[in-house]
């Protein structure tokens, strides 16, 4: 697994964290998320595309991009909304995983090799769209 850093192609231009083409999904604990990992290192995912990333980093990189998101500007999604649920999830003790999977087809194949993994929620950035994969 490669170490989580936020870059900066992974905000929005108000500063919202949105990593466009990966799957951000959350685990009740750092061993789920670890076991999640193995699933997907043992179908052949590369440490390179999945990222660990702790409650700590949550709250301390990823919740404070939401910054001044509420203030009055034209927004076309809900981003802001989804980080405070990962906030929110990471004060409970949550973990997550930040895969790359660009294409469709990828996010429903790694769907599948995790659908025995205990996910607590799950979301996939696209262009413009945050799909829904687990609520």
């Amino acid at each position: 697994m490669k170490a989580f850093h936020i870059e900066p192609n992974m905000v929005t231009l108000r500063g919202v964290f949105y990593p466009t083409g990966h799957m951000f999904l959350m685990f009740p604990s750092e061993q789920d998320a670890r076991d999640a990992e193995k699933m997907l290192e043992d179908d052949g995912y590369s440490g390179e595309s999945v990222s660990l990333v702790s409650p700590q980093v949550i709250q301390e990189e990823i919740a404070r991009t939401v910054g001044n998101a509420d203030i009055p500007l034209p927004s076309a999604g809900t981003e802001a909304d989804t980080v405070r649920r990962f906030a929110e999830l990471a004060s409970q003790g949550h973990w997550a995983l930040m895969i790359h999977a660009p294409t469709a087809a990828e996010t429903d194949h790694i769907m599948n090799v995790l659908k025995r993994a205990r996910i607590s929620y799950g979301q996939k950035y696209r262009h413009l769209v945050i799909e829904d994969l687990v609520e």
